[in-house]
C-alpha cells in the first residue's frame, strides 16, 4: 500500500481532523478539547505527531514518538501507534514501525520502546511480529484523587 508520512505540529489543521480520532479511538478518555490541549503540551516536550496517509489522503494511522535521553542510552519511545480499524493487517502499521526505525538510527538512539495495555493482545502479537521484545514491565500508580475525573 503507498502511503505518505508527515509529521504534523498543533498548528496543522490536520493534526485536528486527521490524527485526533485515531488516538482517541485509542485513548477514549480524551474528547476533541482534551485531545487539543494534550497535543499543544506534548509537542512543547518534544512529541512528533506522525500520520500514515492513503493515496486517497485519508489518515490510516499515527505515530507519536520522541527521542529521549536515558541512563539506557538515547530512546526513541513511541506514545501512541495506532492503526485505523479498516486498514489493520494492511501494513500501516508496520510501515509506520520501519520509518521510527530509520528515525532512531538517524538520532543515534540504541533501541526504539514502547509501552502496551496487558490485555491489548493483538498489539502485543503485531510487535512480537516486528521482533520486539519484552524487556520491562511497566508499573503505575494513579496520584489524583479517587473522585476526580
Amino acid at each position: 500500500m503507498e502511503l505518505s508520512l508527515t509529521d504534523l505540529t498543533p498548528a496543522d489543521p490536520a493534526l485536528v481532523t486527521d490524527v485526533g480520532p485515531l488516538i482517541r479511538a485509542l485513548r477514549p478518555g480524551l474528547d476533541a478539547a482534551a485531545f487539543l490541549e494534550f497535543a499543544v503540551a506534548a509537542h512543547g516536550q518534544g512529541l512528533v505527531f506522525t500520520a500514515a496517509h492513503g493515496p486517497d489522503g485519508r489518515c490510516l494511522g499515527v505515530a507519536t514518538h520522541r527521542v529521549l535521553a536515558t541512563s539506557r542510552g538515547r530512546l526513541l519511545f513511541v506514545d501512541d501507534l495506532v492503526t485505523a480499524p479498516e486498514s489493520r493487517s494492511a501494513g500501516v502499521g508496520a510501515r509506520l514501525l520501519g520509518a521510527l526505525r530509520e528515525r532512531a538510527s538517524r538520532a543515534g538512539c540504541v533501541r526504539i520502546e514502547l509501552d502496551t495495555g496487558t490485555a491489548n493482545h493483538r498489539a502485543q502479537r503485531f510487535y512480537h511480529a516486528q521482533r520486539m521484545n519484552i524487556v520491562a514491565l511497566h508499573y503505575a500508580l494513579d496520584t489524583a484523587p479517587a473522585d476526580r475525573t
